[in-house]
């Protein structure tokens, strides 16, 4: 009798220790990827022409890089191109240049569509200066 409960005491404790074990393997959740915040609703009202103006909009998202790179956290994609564009309406066009370019560095797959964006910012110069 005393060996059959010390064998039910080792397998209860024994059963104790692996769901520990298990437990202590649970995939803890990770934080999220990318920085999102208020951008992707921004962006949508700007297509829409409608919600916060594109001066506020840069105020907003510009805040919103800063805490970005204070938290270690990253940028979405097409986050600095949404703002690259809000810079090129404010006439910042040299901002809008760098943002572009830095949007294609980050994310390669953008770079069809930061080329054509800049080839466009481009344009203009060109046609002034047929030489």
């Amino acid at each position: 009798m005393g060996s059959t409960m010390t064998g039910g005491v080792v397998r209860f404790f024994l059963a104790c220790a692996l769901c520990a074990a298990f437990a202590g393997c649970a995939n803890k959740p990770r934080p999220p990827l990318y920085l999102w915040e208020t951008f992707p609703k921004l962006q949508y009202d700007a297509l829409l022409r409608a919600g916060v103006p594109p001066l506020e909009q840069v105020a907003i998202l510009e805040a919103q890089a800063e805490k970005a790179r204070a938290t270690g956290a990253a940028l979405p994609p097409g986050f600095r191109a949404h703002l690259g564009m809000l810079k090129l309406a404010g006439g910042d066009a040299d901002r809008a240049r760098e943002l572009w370019l830095a949007e294609k560095t980050v994310f390669p797959e953008s770079a069809p569509y930061m080329d054509q964006l800049l080839r466009r910012l481009d344009a203009p110069a060109k046609k002034d200066n047929p030489a």
